[in-house]
């Protein structure tokens, strides 16, 4: 055991930010280690009124190029790379006068920060470390011999060990904090790529997210989840217990749902990310009201969302009904008040919701990408495809039942009417199936469907479903288009005095 521990001697620091850092360096200084450092840091450390040797002098070169070569020199590397246990790399160490460095504290430049702030190319180019990473590897690499600092965030941990262990350190921390350097130089390297990759298309797969969470649990509780990402810089969560794995899939298609909707008093309630309750008014209140109409059964559990504030009016509604999770931009104190009542609940106050530019996931041993779905149904775009051209107040239902129907499950089928989803055939095998299944559910909240609109994902491979659309009372009907036997829904809207538009453009959602 002895033979694992390596008592630190001499430690190279050279770091970006210098938050915490003090009491390593003060704890370091009365371990009586050796320091090395450069510019900044050197004279962060000198402030303190501790010495430390310029890596100029150990190298016996400047820092040049404007700061862009100071730690590339077999003075340095060698240092760290050199083994310990091996004669033949202690021989040529003291042949050339290369004194070890047992322990090496890096914090890189913020590239990421840099990228986000809007910097001009040039600016960003700077913030590429050169020396910090190869530092970073080279200790990793040598990591039996030799401790690695990667990041500010270990320097909690740095200092605890340092406490503990009197400046000796074990083969199991050195090797833990390897893996932590190599997931810190994989994320900085691919943060890097893809940012010269906005420009290149070279096609790859590279992604890499630092910030985790450890959920409950999957989407089962025999399975174990994670959630890699920044939620704080979605939204922050008021009031309620741990949020799951499965409130987090529903989160995102409400708020995805919820972005068809910008500019209009919108509330809609969501089970397993399907819409069973989605509509527009002149209030929060009537919106939710009109939304839990659609169906009251499934709003048990539900996510709900808000697009305008939740006032007291709507709160006390909505403290009738057990739901998982709330989401809207602000709460008035009244409408907490009532809100947090139930220990439970989930209250998310929305901050921002990221665009995905890319949607993945993981399959066959692989991965599938595809861009994000960023087109939406509008009026300019409707090519009318009968004689009867839809109404004006149709065309706002139809257009209001597409949006819903782009978020569903297909095969998808919403029927809608002033502004109020009426009801919902999901995730069925066949079209018809679920427009069966959207009939039957209006039919069972006692919604009647003389004149409703109808929005499918796809297109009508045949006449079948707009046939049992009509006999249901459904006048107006939005799809794509594009079946081969387009002309026979066509002719049998014609017939029965039936409007219908095509977009040319199909939501499926699997």
């Amino acid at each position: 055991m002895a033979r694992m521990q390596k008592q630190i001697s001499s430690a190279l620091i050279s770091v970006y930010h210098k938050d915490n850092l003090e009491p390593i360096i003060k704890k370091l200084n009365d371990l009586g280690v050796k320091l090395y450092s450069t510019g900044g840091t050197l004279a962060f450390i000198n402030k303190l009124g501790i010495e430390a040797i310029a890596v100029e002098d150990l190298t016996g070169y400047p820092s040049i190029f404007g700061g862009r070569v100071k730690t590339l020199h077999p003075a340095v590397f060698g240092g760290i790379l050199y083994r310990r246990d091996n004669n033949e790399d202690i021989a040529q160490a003291n042949e050339h006068n290369i004194p070890p460095i047992d322990l090496t504290i890096v914090d890189l430049y913020p590239f990421e920060d840099t990228v986000n702030s809007g910097a001009a190319h040039e600016d960003i180019i700077e913030k590429i470390d050169i020396g910090g990473i190869s530092l970073i590897r080279a200790a990793a690499k040598n990591h039996k011999d030799a401790l690695i600092i990667s990041s500010r965030d270990q320097y909690t941990e740095l200092l605890e060990i340092l406490e503990s262990g009197n400046g000796a350190t074990s083969l199991a921390e050195r090797k833990r904090f390897a893996a932590y350097a190599f997931n810190v130089s994989s994320h900085y390297d691919t943060a890097i790529f893809n940012y010269f990759n906005e420009e290149e298309k070279i096609s790859v797969f590279k992604n890499s997210i630092s910030k985790q969470r450890t959920l409950r649990y999957g989407e089962n509780p025999h399975q174990k989840g994670m959630f890699f990402g920044d939620l704080e810089k979605v939204f922050d969560q008021l009031h309620g217990k741990e949020i799951s794995y499965n409130n987090l899939v529903d989160i995102e298609a409400a708020i995805s749902l919820m972005k068809e909707f910008e500019g209009e008093t919108a509330f809609a309630i969501l089970k397993h990310t399907n819409a069973c309750g989605v509509a527009v008014a002149k209030s929060t209140k009537e919106a939710y009201l009109k939304a839990f109409e659609a169906d009251t059964l499934s709003a048990f559990g539900g996510v709900l969302i808000s697009n305008t504030e939740i006032d007291e009016a709507t709160a006390l509604e909505i403290d009738k009904l057990f739901m998982e999770v709330l989401i809207a931009p602000s709460f008035s104190k009244s409408a907490l008040a009532i809100l947090t009542s139930k220990k439970n609940r989930v209250l998310l106050q929305l901050k921002n919701h990221p665009q995905d530019q890319a949607i993945f996931k993981s399959l066959l041993g692989g991965v599938i990408q595809q861009s994000a779905n960023s087109t939406t149904d509008h009026k300019a775009g409707l090519s009318t495809a009968t004689k009867k051209a839809p109404s004006t107040q149709e065309i706002e239902d139809l257009l209001f039942a597409s949006k819903i129907c782009k978020h569903t499950k297909s095969n998808a089928i919403i029927l809608a009417k002033g502004g109020q989803m009426l009801s919902s055939g999901v995730g069925q095998t066949s079209r018809v199936d679920a427009l069966q299944q959207a009939i039957k559910k209006a039919h069972t909240f006692g919604f009647k469907l003389e004149g409703a609109a109808m929005a499918s994902d796809a297109f009508f491979p045949f006449a079948d479903s707009v046939e049992v659309a009509n006999k249901a009372g459904i006048t107006t009907i939005i799809q794509p288009g594009g079946s081969k036997k387009d002309q026979e829904s066509i002719d049998y809207c014609n017939n029965h005095n039936i409007s219908m538009v095509f977009t040319g453009t199909r939501h499926f959602k699997h």
